[in-house]
């Protein structure tokens, strides 16, 4: 068997944890089956992920983004992800720009790069407009039933659909802390509606502009954070009324400051990104 070690770097951006490799260095012949491999907690590296940097194939981009969920299916955005981007390839010199456009599936982000003493203090990604209408592929089996209504377990969930570059349904509940998110989350993301699988997020909102909010990211199961999932879910609490423009969406693994802009109609995402560790992986054959 022929070794073929690549390096890799774990980071975190409120413990939303990926494995991260630098793709203009080292060639991923097939990311969705190393993105099961390595994310294994107990046999891999462990993570809810892969992420890897490349360059740009857009005009007008300095980096690309691809990322592999812990199954192997492949996401079109991830805002901590981008965030922990953000902050690799400007501590490892791979840039000098404090304002980074990073090609993604969904399109470009901007990351502006807040940097402190040579380094990434936070990032705070323009994470564009919101969508809300449900794909078209989702409408049919939504035929018949309210909307925005979907059961699971024998319970009803009202919730929002909001798109941020991948899917989400927001559910507004009592007390998120009495959520079965891993119950529940698991249902509602292969719910009929969703053929291709929906992100659900079940929030609270508490005062002075703080949501808490618990996510089932489809693809990875229950995480300690969601960026886009933050973004969802604060552009939700927008739409019923239930908060500002401005709000701290606090998950299990940290805070997250949400902005959606008047003028502009984009979400502004500002959050922290983090290394843990490094190391090298055997790819085999």
């Amino acid at each position: 068997m022929t070794r073929r070690l690549v390096k890799f770097t774990k980071m975190h951006g409120a413990g939303n944890d990926y494995v991260y490799v630098n793709g203009m260095q080292y060639d991923i012949p097939d990311p969705a089956a190393v993105a099961v491999e390595w994310s294994d907690r107990h046999k891999g590296i462990g993570g809810d992920g892969l992420v890897l940097i490349g360059a740009p194939t857009a005009a007008g981009a300095d980096f690309s983004m691809r990322i592999f969920n812990a199954d192997g299916s492949e996401a079109a955005m991830c805002g901590n992800a981008s965030r922990c981007i953000g902050k690799y390839v400007y501590e490892k010199g791979l840039t000098r720009k404090t304002t980074v456009r990073l090609e993604t599936p969904s399109g470009i982000k901007t990351l502006m790069l807040h940097v402190d003493g040579g380094r990434v203090a936070s990032v705070t990604v323009d994470m564009l407009a919101p969508a809300f209408d449900v794909p078209a592929q989702y409408a049919p089996a939504l035929c018949g039933m309210p909307p925005g209504v979907l059961h699971a377990g024998g319970a009803e969930f009202a919730g929002t659909f909001v798109s941020m570059g991948n899917p989400h349904f927001v559910i507004f509940v009592d007390d998120v802390g009495l959520t079965d998110v891993a119950r529940y989350g698991g249902m509602l993301e292969r719910n009929e509606a969703f053929p291709d699988g929906c992100n659900i997020e079940f929030a609270q909102v508490l005062t002075g502009g703080v949501i808490r909010a618990r996510v089932w990211e489809r693809g990875s199961g229950i995480t300690l954070a969601c960026g886009t999932g933050a973004c969802a879910t604060a552009v939700a609490a927008v739409l019923t009324g239930r908060s500002g423009r401005s709000a701290e969406v606090v998950m299990d693994g940290g805070t997250l400051g949400i902005r959606w802009d008047k003028d502009d109609g984009h979400v502004y995402m500002t959050g922290g990104a983090d290394f843990v560790f490094e190391g090298e992986k055997d790819l085999g054959n």
